[in-house]
C-alpha cells in the first residue's frame, strides 16, 4: 500500500504564498503521472497541475504564471509552489500519484482570506 502525505496548507492573505508537499512512501523516480487537484465547497474537483516523468508540466489556466509544480525524485516528494494566491484558490488540495494504481493524499486545506 502506498501512502501519500501532504503538508503545507494553511491560511494566507490574498497575494500570499504557500508551498504544498506530497511525500510518497515509495520511490517516484519511475512515475510518469502525478499532480494536484483541488476541490472547493460545492464545486467539482479540478486538476490544478500535473508533472510527468520527464518533468513536463501542465497547469489549469486559472493558475498559470502563479503556481509551479515540481518533483524531487531523491526525496520521493512532489511540490506545488503557490504564489499570488487569490480567494478563489481556496480549496482542499489533493495530490495524486499513478503507480500501478492511482493513489491520493488525504488533502490539505488552503484558505485565502484577508
Amino acid at each position: 500500500q502506498v501512502q501519500l502525505v501532504e503538508s503545507g496548507g494553511g491560511t494566507v492573505q490574498p497575494g500570499g504564498s504557500l508551498r504544498l508537499s506530497c511525500a510518497a512512501s515509495r520511490s517516484i523516480s519511475r512515475v510518469n503521472f502525478m499532480g494536484w487537484y483541488r476541490q472547493a465547497p460545492g464545486k467539482a474537483r479540478e486538476l490544478v497541475a500535473a508533472i510527468t516523468g520527464g518533468s513536463t508540466t501542465t497547469y489549469a489556466d486559472s493558475v498559470k504564471g502563479r503556481f509551479t509544480i515540481s518533483r524531487d525524485n531523491a526525496k520521493n516528494t512532489m511540490f506545488l509552489q503557490m504564489n499570488s494566491l487569490k480567494p478563489e484558490d481556496a480549496a482542499v488540495y489533493f495530490c495524486y500519484v499513478r503507480f500501478d494504481a492511482t493513489y491520493w493524499g488525504q488533502g490539505t486545506q488552503v484558505t485565502v482570506s484577508p
